[in-house]
Formats: structure tokens, sequence, C-alpha cells
């Protein structure tokens, strides 16, 4: 038994840390007179610690499939293991160790290893030129697009120029030999067809390519033949606005419909005289701005500038066919109002911008009574502060009296009259108002300083109604 016994104790001994070191870890603590049990019990620990850091890292390496361990490995088996790890050694940059050769006064020490100290040449490194690290790599957040456009902004690329911009992809135009006055829909793209704008597009493709399918471009066509020319069939063209108007699923064609209605409006325009075949194609071209008003899917704000054009165009534009000029500057009227209604609140500006362009062609010389109704009926559809502003305080009725004959029954006289009766309704028992009385010549005067001779002698048989109007009050009095 004292043999085995004595076996162990030779056996705890030999191990790999040796208890003289944990004797000089306690001395270094000022912890003296450590016993040699005691040293060989901690040393035994502490190589058993060893070993399970080492068995846990070789894990880690096994599964990176590498055949070294690194500093990597240990710091993840210390962290397995609940164990603070080591600060100041990295994976990137593994130290070199040297060996010592032993100490022939010392040969039981052994081998040590230890990590050589970098020799710096100060001299050399005053004389390198100092390099300044780059910017590191950041994020931010910025509108490749909104709703298919592109804002105008440094990340996003540079837009195409118009003379390239053909016909967006999946929606393309053949020349094809239109009759005056008619607006044929575009031809639906093929295959084995090209475009004559593919020469101009091989040399520069657009930076952002939108590809409609083939059912969009069906419907675009199939749409488009129904509405224009206006003489096909009229249960074809109401089906087409009615599913322009219900139908979802409509927001990638938008901003071919919008340019589709503004080309046709200028190419109904274009001419001198407008014959009736226009004014048709206008009414239709209108509707189909009104049905895309009413689609409660399609997202109308960021095409806004490009259907206000052909509205105010047809709105103030000096010759409309005689049969359905009333009706277009009516319909156009209504359709911005109702652009107003909607969209005033999200643009502000937008509604002192057609203000000031209404009023300029109502009261600027040179325009023609054609433009200067328009721009009547475009204010009533403004509201009814527009027409004061207008027609009484602008100074707009007097411009127009005074281009009238007396006794001139006509469009632009009819179009004050309505408007006027938008600021104030004729009473339903009209007491004429005395040239000769003193009571009434007051109000007789203002009148004719405010709407001129023309208006207030349209405005002498109704008292109250004239009153009203001066007073901008809102119940006949």
């Amino acid at each position: 038994m004292s043999k085995q016994k004595a076996r162990a104790t030779n056996a705890q001994l030999t191990g790999l840390y040796k208890p003289e070191a944990v004797k000089d870890v306690a001395e270094s603590l000022n912890i003296t007179g450590l016993s040699d049990a005691i040293a060989s019990a901690l040393a035994s620990d502490v190589e058993y610690r060893i070993h399970q850091v080492v068995e846990e890292a070789g894990r880690f390496m096994r599964h990176a499939r590498r055949t070294t361990i690194t500093t990597s490995d240990i710091d993840q088996a210390l962290r397995v293991l609940n164990i603070e790890p080591l600060y100041g050694h990295f994976p990137h940059n593994p130290p070199t160790f040297r060996r010592a050769p032993p100490f022939p006064q010392a040969p039981s020490v052994g081998t040590v290893y230890f990590v050589e100290d970098e020799e710096i040449d100060f001299d050399r490194v005053i004389r390198e030129e100092k390099i300044t690290m780059p910017k590191g790599v950041n994020w931010t957040a910025h509108w490749l697009a909104v709703e298919g456009v592109q804002p105008l902004i440094p990340e996003n690329p540079p837009a195409i120029p118009r003379d390239i911009e053909g016909e967006p992809s999946g929606i393309k135009r053949e020349p094809s030999t239109a009759r005056p006055g008619g607006l044929f829909p575009p031809t639906p793209p093929s295959s084995d067809r090209p475009s004559p704008m593919q020469g101009a597009k091989k040399q520069q493709q657009p930076l952002v390519k939108q590809v409609l399918s083939r059912e969009l471009q069906l419907y675009y066509t199939r749409l488009t033949s129904s509405l224009l020319p206006p003489s096909s069939d009229d249960t074809k063209r109401n089906a087409a606005l009615a599913s322009l108007r219900n139908d979802a699923g409509l927001q990638a064609l938008l901003p071919y419909l919008v340019r589709w209605v503004g080309e046709g409006v200028v190419n109904a325009l274009k001419g001198g005289v407008q014959t009736d075949n226009d004014g048709r194609v206008l009414g239709v071209l209108l509707d189909v701005i009104g049905a895309i008003l009413d689609n409660p899917t399609l997202f109308v704000e960021p095409y806004l500038h490009q259907l206000l054009p052909p509205i105010l165009s047809t709105l103030l534009h000096s010759t409309l066919p005689p049969t359905y000029a009333t009706y277009l500057r009516t319909t156009a009227s209504q359709i911005l109002s109702r652009v107003l209604r909607q969209h005033s609140t999200t643009y502000p500006s937008l509604s002192p911008r057609i203000m000031k362009t209404l009023l300029l062609a109502l009261i600027s010389p040179g325009k023609s009574k054609g433009t200067r109704e328009g721009a009547i009926r475009g204010l009533m559809g403004v509201g009814k502060e527009a027409v004061r502003k207008g027609l009484v305080e602008g100074g707009g009725a007097k411009v127009v009296g005074s281009e009238c004959m007396p006794g001139e029954q006509s469009p632009v006289v009819d179009s004050v009259i309505a408007a006027l009766k938008v600021l104030h309704p004729p009473s339903s028992h009209p007491l004429p108002l005395n040239t000769y009385a003193d009571t009434d010549q007051p109000l007789i005067t203002q009148l004719q300083e405010t709407l001129g001779e023309f208006f207030a002698e349209q405005l002498l048989f109704d008292r109250d109604w004239a009153a009203g109007i001066l007073s901008g009050s809102s119940e006949p009095s």
C-alpha cells in the first residue's frame, strides 16, 4: 500500500503544470508558506482547466474545417465555458513566440518561450509619408422613385434627355398617316415589328426600364380604340370609361394614359379652326380625365402637373367648335373644381397658381371672348370667392362688358350672368331699381363703377340681386 501511495504522489507531481508555477503565482500575490500538497492540487486543477479549454477550442477548429487552433477558437471556448476571455490577442495578427535556449546554470528550468518586441526605427517613421485613413462605409436613405417618378437628387441617376426619349417600353408607336382632325391610339408593340426609336435607344438605353405585361398592353390598346375616334360605338366608349373609372390595377398604365390624353388635346387644338370632330375628341378626353380622377385606386398626385395643362388648354382656348364650346368649357371647369377639391389640401399653392392663370386670361387686354368665357367658368369652378375676386374686385365684369355691344346675347355674357348668380341668387320677386329715385341712385352708381354699364343694366330689374352682389351677402336682403 505504501508503494502504491508513493507512485500516486509521484504521478501527481509529474504534470504539465508544475507546482512551482503555482507557488510563484502565490508569492506574486503575497501568499507565502504554500504547502506542496496544496500547490500540487492547484496545479492539477489548472491543468484540467487548460485541457478543458483546449478541447473546446479543438471543437471550434474542427467545425471551421481547420487544422490549426487560433486565438479566436480559444476565445469562443472561454465564452462557452462562461470564463472571461483574454484581452490583447487577435486572430488577425497572431503573436510570434521565440524559444530561448536553456540556461546552463539551471538546466532543470526547461525551454522558455517569449514574444519578441518589434524594434521601431524612429528615423524611418518620421520620414515616412502619413497616409490619411479613408472614410468608413456608412449607410444613408433616399427615395429612388415615388410612384414611378424619380426625384432629381444626386443619389439617383440623371434623367434621360427629351430628344432621345421615346415611348416607354411596353407602349410603342408606329408612324401612321392619320387623317386631319383624327386621333388614333398607339399600336401595341410586337417582337417582329421594330420601332423607329430602336436605333436611338440602342445608343443610350434608359436607366430605369418599366416593362408592361402583355395583358396591360392589350387593355391599353382596346381602351384607346374604344374611346377614339369618337364616331365609334357609344356602348363601347361608355364601357371603356366605366372600366377606367372602377377597375383596380391600372396604376402602371396611368403615366401612359396621362400622356395619351395630353397628346390628344394638343393634336385637337393645334389647328387654327376646330371642327365638330375635334369637339367630340376633346369631350371624350375630358371624360377620360374625369374617369381617372374618379378611380379611387389610382394615385394621381404625381401626375397633376401633366393633367392640368390639357384641362386649362381646353378651358381657355380661344376657338372651340361653336356646337361644343359651352359644353367643353363647363366640363373642364367641373374637372378643375374636382382637382382643387381633392388635392388643394396636399398642395396649398395649387389654388393660387390656377387663380393667377385665370385672372390673367380674364383681365389681360387682347384676349378673345372665348378665352374670357373659359376664365369665368374656371373661376366658377374654383369657388365663390374666386368669382368675387375676378369679376367684382378685379374688374373682370367691367372688362367683358366694355367689349360687348348693347343688348348683346353671347356665351360670354351668359357666363358672366351665371357667375353673378353664384355670388348671390336672384330674387324670386324682383323689384326694379328706380333710376330717378334718390335712394336708388347711389346703388346704381356703385353698380356701374363695379360691374360697368353693360352688366349694370342687366341688374337694374332686380334691386335685391344687385344689392346682394355689391354687399357680398349670401342671403337676399
